[in-house]
């Protein structure tokens, strides 16, 4: 580069040599600049999206005094499962929504009533004390919820559940004081659907129709505004409230709570709020933040994920099973897409099928090894969980968010109940999770659906 300097006169290299070096100084004095500039401005980013979260910083419920039953859901804990974050060398991370941890109706699902209420009410479509009363299809723990916050609201409840769902949640609907009526599970394409009843129910309440929320109809949208009774059908499933409460909730608080370092966000999905409410916030703050779905046996999920075909394998042609889900699980799992799964498949970067012995070794194992009391959904959530890391070949410490949707409280009669599970021919195994922690390779359980 300096090769002329020797052609110069004497007298003037001094001067050319200090200008060269002059010019490359100033060249990398300002690449050193625009590089600490670069990083000042990505640091002030970071520090302008974490004080906008803290602007709204996570309720502390030990000073103040909530407003009814209805002020104690939602801003529950992010609990680390011990044995399996310890025994894979990453952090498991779980959101306790169940049991006694905080939502009041046991369940993620009080998230879901509370925001279907708040948008009906918003809309016109309910009025309270006004003898108005809500229906719901569900064999899950959502109609529970929304007994409970019908209640504190002034509305009645009517669920409509399958005739085969645990006798716990039963007996929480009507000791809630709702109204249950329990039918044959069938397809939903058979009016005598259990959810199919509810929308019919609705109708029947009153002569005008109160639509769900989300209804694409124009005409479904004509809101009463007298403040008469009327029937209200919730719709968990078709319900764009289910996704917003967890879009506009459960997202935001888990990022909080993370302070924004999550590798992947894992979840069932049965109506597909959770999952699709989450799975959009969590992406829209970090977009490669994978969202991994747990699915149990019987469910077309996996396979709609997987394979883009929405059925089980082992559903042959014109040929329909008793139940619509064939699982000791219950709350996830579907054989049908709803417009809040529709809202989810985009957003979903893998899926993990999980087999009854699994979800009923998960369960077990928690209790022996945490102290965790979980029903059937959560320990199929956690099973997904495992399988994941093993997959990704994390231990490095990596973050891996889900949720405690539902208790064991709720699954006396089933998960944890031994005579029933021999009954069905589901073993109790807790080599399944020893080995699953414990090697690369995940050894067929029986049961194990192709």
């Amino acid at each position: 580069m300096l090769d002329f300097l020797p052609r110069l006169p004497r007298g003037a290299r001094p001067l050319v040599l200090g200008i060269v070096l002059g010019i490359s100084l100033s060249i990398s004095s300002s690449a050193i600049v625009q590089y600490f500039e670069r990083r000042r401005r990505r640091i002030a980013l970071s520090q302008s999206q974490a004080s906008e979260l803290e602007s709204r910083p996570i309720e502390l419920r030990s000073d103040e005094i909530l407003n009814g039953i209805v002020g104690i859901v939602g801003n529950t804990p992010l609990v680390r499962i011990q044995s399996l974050s310890d025994a894979l060398g990453v952090e498991i991370l779980a959101k306790a929504e169940a049991g006694l941890y905080l939502n009041p109706g046991g369940s993620v699902k009080d998230r879901v009533a509370v925001r279907m209420i708040d948008d009906a009410e918003r809309q016109g479509l309910l009025h309270p004390h006004t003898g108005s009363r809500i229906f719901e299809g569900t064999s899950g723990s959502t109609g529970i919820s929304l007994a409970m916050v019908a209640r504190a609201r002034g509305y009645a409840a009517t669920i409509i559940t399958p005739d085969d769902m645990a006798a716990e949640k039963l007996h929480a609907l009507r000791s809630l004081g709702a109204d249950v009526e329990q039918v044959r599970p069938a397809s939903i394409v058979d009016k005598k659907q259990f959810v199919n009843i509810a929308r019919q129910r609705a109708l029947e309440f009153s002569s005008a129709y109160s639509p769900s929320v989300l209804s694409s109809s124009e005409d479904s949208l004509a809101v009463l505004t007298d403040s008469a009774a009327r029937g209200f059908f919730a719709d968990q499933f078709e319900n764009k409230s289910n996704y917003d409460a967890h879009f506009d909730g459960t997202g935001p608080e888990l990022w909080r709570q993370t302070n924004g370092n999550v590798k992947a966000f894992v979840s069932g999905a049965g109506t597909g709020g959770t999952i699709a409410g989450v799975g959009r916030f969590l992406k829209s703050m970090k977009e490669d933040i994978m969202i991994c779905l747990a699915d149990p046996q019987g469910s077309g999920l996996y396979n709609k994920v997987k394979h883009g075909v929405m059925f089980d394998q082992r559903e042959k042609e014109g040929t329909k099973r008793r139940h619509q889900v064939d699982t000791v699980v219950e709350g996830i799992g579907i054989n049908r897409l709803t417009q809040n799964i529709e809202l989810a498949l985009p957003l979903i970067d893998d899926a993990f099928r999980v087999t009854d012995p699994e979800v009923v070794a998960m369960a077990r194992y928690l209790v022996k090894h945490d102290g965790l009391f979980v029903g059937s959904s959560s320990a199929c959530n956690l099973v997904a969980c495992v399988r994941l890391v093993k997959k990704m070949g994390w231990r490095g410490g990596e973050r891996i968010v889900t949720v405690l949707c539902d208790s064991g409280a709720r699954h006396y009669s089933k998960v944890s109940n031994d005579d029933y599970l021999r009954a069905e021919e589901i073993p109790i195994d807790l080599s399944l999770i020893e080995e699953m922690l414990s090697v690369d390779s995940i050894r067929p359980t029986q049961r194990q659906p192709p």
